[in-house]
C-alpha cells in the first residue's frame, strides 16, 4: 500500500471521508450527546484522543501481530485505549464524566476505531497512523461540535453553557437574556435535521465547486 501524505491524510479526515457527514459512522453518540456544545466537546475530544492512540499503537504492533489473531488484538488495544480514558476523565472531569455516562465507553463501538486500525494504521508506519487517527477524530470532533452548538443556541439560547463547572472553563459561556427556547431542537429529530442540513450544505459545495472547474 502507497504511503499517502501528511496533507492527503488531513484532508480526507477533516473533509472527504469525514466519519460524520461521508461515511455516516459513529451517529448513535453524534445525535445522542450532541445536545449541547459542551457534551459534544467533551466526547469529541475523547474519540480524538482514542483513535490517535489507538492507531498509533496498531501500527506499532502492526509486524507482531499474526493474521489471525490481528482483528481480536485491534478490540483489545481499542477496549484498553478507551478504558484508560474513561478512567482519566472519571478522576480529572467528574462532572463531565457523569454528564456523558455510558456514551465513553461506547467509543469502543464506534466502527470508525476499526476502521481505521484496519483500513489505514495496520498498512501504515506509526506516525502517519497516527495522524490519520488525528485528523479522522478531528473530523468526527468538528461535526459533533457544529451540531452541539447549532442545537443549543437554537434550543436555550446559550453557548457552552455548564463550561465553567464542567471543563472549568467558565470564560467559554455565553447566553442570550431572555430567550425563548426553541425546544424541538433538543429533542432527537433536532440532531438528525441539524444533520441532515449539514449533509445537505456539503453536498451543495461540493456540486457548485464541481461546476465551477468544469
Amino acid at each position: 500500500m502507497s504511503s499517502p501524505t501528511p496533507r492527503a491524510i488531513l484532508e480526507y479526515g477533516l473533509s472527504s471521508g469525514n466519519v460524520g457527514l461521508v461515511q455516516m459512522l459513529g451517529l448513535c453518540p453524534l445525535l445522542a450527546v450532541s445536545n449541547n456544545a459542551v457534551n459534544a466537546l467533551g466526547l469529541g475530544l475523547a474519540t480524538v484522543l482514542a483513535l490517535t492512540a489507538t492507531n498509533t499503537v496498531v501500527a506499532a504492533i502492526r509486524r507482531a501481530t499474526r493474521r489471525d489473531v490481528r482483528i481480536p488484538a485491534f478490540i483489545m488495544v481499542i477496549a484498553a485505549v478507551v478504558t484508560a480514558i474513561e478512567l482519566s476523565m472519571r478522576a480529572f472531569l467528574p462532572g463531565l464524566h457523569a454528564v456523558l455516562g455510558l456514551f465513553i465507553p461506547l467509543i469502543v463501538t464506534n466502527c470508525a476505531l476499526m476502521g481505521r486500525a484496519e483500513a489505514f494504521a495496520s498498512r501504515q508506519d506509526p506516525a502517519r497512523a497516527a495522524l490519520d487517527g488525528f485528523a479522522t477524530g478531528l473530523g468526527f470532533l468538528w461535526v459533533l461540535l457544529a451540531i452541539g452548538g447549532i442545537r443549543e443556541a437554537l434550543g436555550e439560547g446559550s453557548l457552552f453553557a455548564g463550561a465553567g463547572e464542567l471543563l472549568g472553563l467558565p470564560g467559554l459561556e455565553l447566553a442570550v437574556a431572555g430567550y425563548p427556547g426553541f425546544v424541538l431542537a433538543l429533542l432527537p429529530i433536532g440532531a438528525f435535521g441539524v444533520l441532515a442540513c449539514l449533509v445537505a450544505l456539503r453536498q451543495a459545495w461540493r456540486l457548485r465547486a464541481a461546476g465551477g472547474a468544469a
